[in-house]
């Protein structure tokens, strides 16, 4: 079995909604380090888990993880 790498937003959500790790950790029924391998990528979550998160911050789930590299915001593609 290869490495599996998920990408995802969910350190940027939480900045927006002003959560910290430990309430959307405690929302999710999680430990709150879960919260901090996942945002790192350290950590992919079930599919479970991942639509419970993006049921959290009520978002489509392809808004909060994808299997390629989110763009940068305000990113154009012949920026540079």
């Amino acid at each position: 079995m290869g490495s599996e790498v998920t990408f995802n937003r969910i350190a940027m959500l939480r900045a927006e909604r002003g959560i910290s790790r430990r309430q959307l950790a405690d929302a999710l029924g999680v430990h709150y380090q879960t919260v901090g391998y996942l945002e790192r990528g350290e950590f992919s979550p079930s599919l479970h888990l991942a639509l419970r998160i993006s049921e959290y911050f009520g978002v489509p789930i392809e808004v909060v993880f994808s299997l390629h590299p989110f763009p940068r915001l305000g990113a154009t593609a012949e920026s540079a």
